[in-house]
């Protein structure tokens, strides 16, 4: 399965009548218009097959994350550009259908990104896969209430324990009690067929489940698959070999929150767990060279390096066989 990187300016609506003098109506314009997104111009968005686009590659808070006053005034300054909390768009062009894989803080953007791409007859989405309820996964269901777009009965797909947490607390359950959303069942391993052309497989990993369990996806094709886990705890803690997982599918973006232990000055990281960028390509080195380019790294926290191009450390993943995930990715299915 081949990778698709490229250059394309988003066009985003503006969402304000005027723009006058107002200091939040400027810097909202200046963070849309500085989102970043890849795209090969070389080769056009397919239309004879589904296929799967990164919106998003950053941690849950998104880049720049919230009080961190450096990180503003490069955006400011057009030093560096804004990344997105980590979703995915799964897209069939053949069926004028589409899906979303994490319901991120940055819902709206990611839609009107997703808008460019294609339509579907049932607008916003045929669907929205959730991984578990950590806050860069599920609260742009925000979106889909009477506050803001008051959708129907939108499919969200949730394992148990999420389904019980977003039927049982509001104001998700308002989603709920409105027919916003109607949650659909998924349990562990059980594929889920979407259509002729493309499934999909729940798969539980280990993780801070402090309101539900977290699963990770294999999306598959009749030829090709793609899995997508973006938090696990450790990779030793799962009781599945990943390096088995890496083996057999054609692509597989994995979590790379951190780079390495010690990142965020004055924070014990054993309360945040999550294999490091450098425990991973240890623990990959013994994969053959066509396996280490199917892992593309993604779930990047605003502390970490692999955020950008111009880093040592993005050289290094790169040296070492590995991808490092960018907006606007595309992968044909």
């Amino acid at each position: 399965m081949n990778a698709w990187a490229a250059e394309a300016k988003m066009k985003l609506r503006n969402p304000f009548s005027t723009l006058t003098t107002e200091l939040f109506g400027a810097l909202f314009l200046l963070l849309l218009m500085g989102c970043e997104f890849q795209q090969n111009k070389q080769v056009p968005t397919p239309t004879d097959s589904p296929y799967l686009v990164v919106l998003g590659i950053a941690q849950d808070a998104g880049y720049p994350q919230t009080g961190q006053k450096e990180e503003w005034q490069k955006i400011k300054n057009g030093t560096v550009k804004v990344k997105l909390a980590t979703s995915l768009g799964l897209i069939d062009p053949i069926s004028n259908q589409r899906w979303l894989f994490e319901a991120s803080p940055s819902f709206n953007i990611q839609l009107d990104k997703m808008d460019e791409f294609s339509t579907t007859e049932n607008h916003p989405y045929d669907g929205i896969f959730l991984t578990h309820a950590h806050m860069g996964h599920y609260t742009g269901l925000m979106h889909l209430g009477r506050e803001v777009m008051g959708a129907s009965d939108v499919p969200v797909y949730a394992m148990p324990r999420m389904t019980k947490f977003l039927t049982n607390n509001g104001p998700w359950s308002q989603l709920v009690a409105l027919n916003n959303i109607s949650l659909k069942p998924l349990q562990n391993k059980q594929k889920i067929q979407l259509n002729e052309r493309l499934s999909v497989t729940p798969i539980e990993v280990p993780h801070r489940d402090e309101f539900s369990e977290t699963v990770g996806y294999l999306i598959e094709s009749e030829s090709k698959s793609l899995l997508f886990i973006p938090d696990i705890d450790k990779w030793e803690k799962w009781d599945e070999p990943i390096l088995d997982w890496i083996n057999e599918v054609d692509v597989a973006l994995l979590d790379a929150t951190f780079f390495k232990n010690g990142e965020i000055p004055g924070r014990d990281m054993s309360e945040i767990p999550h294999p490091f960028v450098e425990e991973s390509m240890a623990l990959f080195s013994e994969l053959s060279a066509e396996n280490k380019s199917k892992v593309h790294f993604i779930h990047f926290n605003h502390t970490n390096p692999l955020l950008f191009n111009n880093t040592p450390e993005t050289q290094m993943v790169k040296e070492a066989g590995f991808k490092v995930c960018r907006q606007g990715l595309l992968w044909k299915f």
